[in-house]
């Protein structure tokens, strides 16, 4: 496989898979890895990340799940071709596709209500909120300036079958919008999960699933704790990762 200027390729220690990433643009987190974790996926399902980046979602998933298909969808082309590269480094071509497109122009390529399972990693910070980084790569990657949180919503909504289901990384803060625009686009919240940096700070991140015309019925999950007081992972994560404490 030829690499181009500032990309590596990573071993993610999961059932031999690998990834293309370029130093230079935004490259995957925890995050990634605790969504992945987090979905409930099973082996007949079609999934769609939404804003798959280097495709690491759609490679975590098929390592921890093996659905029967996942499409990443991404709109930077640059990041969508390298994505497509990792996907063929490891032999996935037929159950991996990545489609370089707008979210918004998804009704061109996939039939709407005909997934099962939609993911999303989406940018956590608002258009307006925060310095933007003059990098377009990185700047797309971290604010709402291709889709907000709306568009990542009614897109999903538009995609799910009745009943499919709907996981997303966020910021806490953004609760109370993720809540209003679910209910608005006919995804009930079933789930959360809180992630806290160690035990006794506050939480910065939250896992959320979502149920496409489900029942009134939310479950807020334990806490997750990434670190513990030595400042190694818990055992949780490291058992998320596939590693042994230490």
């Amino acid at each position: 496989m030829d690499l181009n200027a500032n990309e590596r390729i990573e071993d993610l220690q999961l059932k031999g898979l690998k990834i293309i990433q370029n130093s230079e643009w935004f490259c995957f987190g925890i995050d990634a890895v605790l969504l992945s974790d987090f979905a409930e996926i099973k082996k007949s399902s079609t999934v769609v990340d939404l804003g798959t980046g280097t495709g690491i979602i759609p490679l975590l998933l098929w390592g921890k799940k093996e659905p029967k298909k996942i499409i990443g969808v991404e709109i930077q082309k640059e990041v969508a071709e390298m994505a497509k590269r990792s996907v063929l480094l490891n032999n996935l071509e037929n159950n991996i596709e990545i489609i370089d497109i707008d979210m918004n122009h998804l009704n061109q390529v996939i039939l709407s209500h005909s997934i099962d399972v939609v993911v999303v990693n989406p940018p956590y910070v608002e258009f307006n909120g925060g310095i933007i980084n003059p990098d377009s790569n990185k700047a797309i990657s971290r604010h709402e300036i291709s889709c907000s949180l709306e568009d990542v919503i009614r897109v999903a909504s538009r995609l799910l079958r009745h009943n499919g289901s709907f996981f997303m990384i966020h910021r806490p803060h953004r609760l109370v919008d993720i809540f209003c625009l679910m209910r608005k686009y006919r995804i009930e919240p079933k789930k959360i999960r809180f992630v806290h940096p160690k035990a006794g700070q506050q939480p910065n991140m939250v896992l959320v699933k979502g149920v496409k015309a489900g029942n009134s019925e939310l479950k807020i999950m334990e806490p997750l704790f990434v670190h513990g007081e030595n400042g190694q992972y818990t055992d949780e994560i490291f058992e998320i990762y596939g590693m042994e404490g230490k």
